[in-house]
């Protein structure tokens, strides 16, 4: 099998708990059999507690611990300018190292040049509350980007840094939109329309993403799947994966699975699941090339071809 995953907080319990990232209580698994491909965008989760002199520093212990554990795991540690598609292709599993949460930057500019340099691929601009680019999915009546926050959409776009807005309020979602040059994803979000959680997407927010030729992950956390989060099964990533497709989203949906950071429904204990979501979708007629495009094709063509855009 190959798949691509936009978005894990193992990492946050590797650098936090000492966990390694291959240690059998992870939720993300390897890939072992040397036909498999996989590529793992590990984030290092920040609290929004953390202050943002804890946060910036938690970032630099993340690299040296990424780069640590990929080494000794050999994984390849895909950074900047390295031919993805290659890299993707040449080894069984790969990873991009990921931010969840812009209050790493400190309110200093210039750290989106020092996070890219340490290899870095993409940064979610909040979590659920205010920090210093704008305000989250938590913030009523939310203010948007702040002027700190104008800065820092052009500076990761020239960073070669994609903008992820998972996590981001409505406000700040749409002045992402008008400020942004390039595409930009929403690495673990589903759909408002399905479950009305604050953190999924609305329809007109998949619309822009599409029409951006962006990204959007299927997050597998109980309560963005289902309105009654118990409930929550494999049937439920079906229904948010129609509602995106019928919304024109079959270049841009993938998945976000959240592993390690999420609730995951009874059944999902780790990421072997993706073997029961690929059958799921043979069963509701899906046509194989639509499933490889969402396991792991447009994620591929997206960061294979963000640089040029």
């Amino acid at each position: 099998m190959r798949i691509a995953d936009l978005h894990c907080d193992t990492l946050y319990k590797n650098v936090t708990e000492n966990i390694p990232l291959n240690d059998k209580r992870n939720e993300v698994l390897f890939d072992t059999a040397p036909e498999n491909r996989k590529l793992q965008c590990y984030a290092i989760w920040l609290p929004d507690t953390y202050t943002g002199a804890q946060a910036e520093q938690t970032v630099f212990t993340a690299a040296k611990r990424l780069e640590s554990e990929c080494k000794r795991l050999g994984i390849k540690l895909i950074k900047r300018g390295e031919p993805f598609k290659k890299e993707f292709e040449s080894h069984t599993n790969t990873a991009f190292f990921t931010i969840e949460n812009g209050k790493a930057l400190n309110g200093k500019l210039e750290n989106v040049k020092a996070f890219a340099d340490l290899g870095v691929r993409m940064m979610t601009l909040t979590w659920n509350a205010r920090n210093l680019i704008g305000d989250g999915a938590d913030v009523e009546n939310g203010q948007g980007l702040t002027a700190f926050g104008r800065e820092v959409i052009p500076e990761m776009e020239r960073r070669g840094m994609i903008v992820d807005i998972s996590h981001a309020g409505e406000k700040l979602f749409w002045d992402v939109a008008e400020a942004a040059k390039k595409p930009f994803v929403a690495s673990h979000s589903n759909a408002f329309s399905v479950t009305g959680h604050r953190r999924n997407l609305r329809d007109d927010q998949i619309k822009e993403i599409i029409n951006r030729k962006g990204l959007f992950g299927l997050n597998f956390h109980n309560a963005f799947l289902n309105n009654d989060p118990e409930k929550a099964s494999v049937n439920d990533v079906l229904c948010h994966a129609e509602h995106f497709l019928s919304l024109g989203g079959s270049d841009c949906l993938c998945f976000g699975s959240d592993f390690d950071g999420g609730t995951l429904p009874e059944g999902f204990q780790n990421s072997r699941v993706y073997d029961k979501i690929y059958t799921e979708f043979l069963r509701h007629n899906y046509e194989e090339e639509l499933i490889r495009k969402i396991f792991y094709g447009n994620a591929l063509n997206f960061f294979e071809n963000f640089d040029n855009q």
